[in-house]
């Protein structure tokens, strides 16, 4: 496999450079003094930024955008045989490396390497993460798969040697990583139409730890069912966390939250009070997203003044429990939820913070995954007083499996909950315009375009 060396900055071609992953991936390598080029099939925000930074980029695909000084190419899963840069480099006998490898790649080139995986939760810990590090003062450099303001972006660039990154388990790619610490906030039924089943995903995740080094930490909640059994055999250390598990190694006491939801408590870590904190976002599955940020702040040397003050001053990434605005009194929130665990968080919190009627507009987010979660769907979104739901965001799916929103619209009414269903984001904006009353809550859900619908209302 072609390596990445920082001593040795070459000439790198991105196939779909617009992505948030690949544009970050993309501006490190600029950053280490790597000719970086790249086309997508629309511009955007994300490549206009590469372009004033000094990347070539190339609106749509054509052989014709691979150019002769190219060293190696990098494509992501979107990607095909039959694409024309992809076939063309195939042509060239260019080397080629997935989004995953250039990571994995990337992060040989740290002596601290830290990688957040989960099915949940991945976005907020690594953010959390960096909020204490930046606080720390240890300069890193942060690949994070959301927009965290503190760092006007998705990417940081460091100049220290640490580096914290996602991990994501879809097709395994976080198998292509070389970690020194990794995290595993939780494993949970997800991304079906890869795996088998939840024994599938927890043996992916057991592979991910093993790629740790015998000097590597692994960082990982207490409250995965059967986690030592699961990670009996890893070479390195071993640290728990967990808001209530009283052996684990980091675990929360004297939880309170505020009116607006926040948590407030004693990081306690082996019988002793490491930190007290007053965390600026809502919910309590934030306690272990916390938990879990505290023992990788520690591990890398952070002090008890920076991690209380990082994660106080942390106010979240777009699109995670983020207050759009107020429309004739109604309170607009969108939330990426797409995971019933997600969901079912998302919605606790709202309780917490609204007494009145609350809304949620749930897009369900690829045909297999709405299938396979049905009836934890329907439970999770129960939570709510009334549910409207839109066509599924297919992603990378076809509709093959006959399956549609109007089949979990049957389940919520057979749970006795009010919900409506509509093809359009146009008719769900109609409705919603006669249906809202003042005082009540309003979240847009899911981790497709469903976020339209609120900003549309709002005139955004």
């Amino acid at each position: 496999m072609y390596q990445i060396d920082f001593k040795k900055p070459a000439a790198v071609h991105f196939i779909g450079i617009g992505g948030i992953s690949m544009s970050g991936l993309a501006e490190i390598l600029l950053s280490k003094g790597f000719t970086v080029s790249g086309s997508d099939s629309a511009v955007s925000p994300l490549t206009d930024h590469l372009k004033e930074a000094g990347v070539r980029i190339f609106e749509g695909q054509r052989a014709s955008n691979l150019s002769d000084d190219v060293d190696v190419v990098v494509y992501t899963a979107a990607v095909h045989p039959d694409n024309p840069e992809f076939a063309e480099a195939v042509r060239k006998k260019l080397p080629l490396l997935t989004r995953a490898e250039l990571l994995g790649q990337i992060m040989k080139n740290y002596p601290d390497a830290v990688a957040i995986a989960g099915t949940h939760g991945k976005t907020t810990t690594t953010s959390m993460v960096t909020e204490i590090l930046l606080a720390a003062g240890t300069d890193p450099t942060i690949s994070v798969g959301g927009i965290l303001h503190s760092i006007g972006g998705n990417v940081r660039i460091g100049h220290s040697g640490c580096f914290v990154t996602e991990a994501c388990e879809y097709t395994n790619s976080y198998h292509s990583f070389f970690p020194t610490i990794s995290v595993i906030l939780n494993i949970r039924p997800d991304h079906l139409d890869f795996f088998r089943d939840l024994d599938d995903i927890r043996e992916s995740f057991h592979t991910f730890a093993k790629l740790l080094p015998e000097g590597g930490l692994l960082i990982i909640n207490a409250d995965i069912p059967g986690y030592r059994e699961l990670m009996g055999d890893i070479r390195c250390r071993m640290v728990t966390f967990s808001p209530e598990g009283a052996e684990a190694d980091y675990r929360a006491e004297g939880v309170t939250y505020n009116e607006e939801g926040h948590a407030s408590f004693d990081v306690v870590r082996r019988g002793e009070t490491a930190a007290h904190l007053a965390l600026g976002v809502p919910g309590e599955h934030n306690v272990a997203n916390a938990l879990a940020a505290v023992a990788v702040a520690e591990a890398l040397g952070a002090e008890r003044g920076a991690i209380e003050k990082g994660l106080d001053g942390y106010r979240g990434t777009e699109r995670r429990f983020e207050v759009k605005g107020e429309l004739s009194g109604v309170t607009v929130v969108d939330d990426y939820a797409h995971h019933p665990d997600e969901i079912r968080a998302t919605l606790k919190t709202a309780r917490r913070l609204h007494k009145k009627k609350l809304w949620c507009v749930f897009q369900p987010h690829t045909y297999t995954r709405t299938k396979a979660l049905m009836d934890e769907f329907a439970e999770a979104l129960s939570l709510a007083d009334e549910v409207v739901l839109a066509k599924i965001y297919p992603a990378r799916e076809t509709d093959t499996l006959g399956i549609s929103s109007a089949d979990l619209a049957g389940k919520l009414t057979a749970l006795g909950k009010k919900v409506h269903y509509f093809e359009s984001f146009d008719e769900i904006e109609r409705f919603l315009l006669t249906e809202l009353i003042p005082g009540e809550l309003l979240i847009t859900m899911g981790a497709g375009d469903v976020v339209k619908i609120g900003e549309k209302l709002l005139g955004q």
